[in-house]
């Protein structure tokens, strides 16, 4: 067994926290827990999962969850279990992921121009308005 699951199973056993009461609270399995911590990562669901497994065990016990997901990252890539499944769509989460990083300030700017559209024709409303009834006064 590596650092990264002994020193997982060391958190949750200096916090005195069984794996029964982290399976009862996050909804995942005794097994996949233990995989975790045993480094059995043939025995884990796959994909994307495994990600969620490690951050819903970090979050339960308060741990910092993308440290943790990194961790478990680096110590899954060298283990040889990796396969290559879950190494297509651990590409694709990133993919998506790092999109979305992109598109944020794009999506912004765009509210921000909807934004000023209504200004201006509220204002060229307004100033119509003044000259219509400037002109009907007359």
């Amino acid at each position: 067994m590596g650092r990264f699951g002994e020193d997982l199973r060391q958190e949750r056993e200096r916090q005195g926290v069984s794996l029964e009461t982290i399976a009862d609270s996050t909804k995942v399995s005794v097994r996949h827990l233990r995989a975790l911590e045993e480094e059995n990562f043939d025995r884990l669901p796959g994909g994307v999962f495994n990600k969620g497994i490690v951050r819903s065990y970090a979050r339960y016990l308060q741990l910092d969850q993308e440290a943790w997901v990194e961790r478990f990252m680096q110590t899954y890539k060298t283990s040889g279990s990796l396969k290559d499944d879950d190494a297509s769509w651990i590409a694709f989460a990133e993919n998506v992921s790092n999109t979305r990083i992109a598109v944020r300030p794009i999506h912004r700017l765009r509210w921000a121009g909807v934004l000023l559209l209504l200004l201006l024709l509220a204002a060229g409303g307004w100033f119509a308005w003044v000259y219509v009834s400037g002109h009907l006064s007359r």
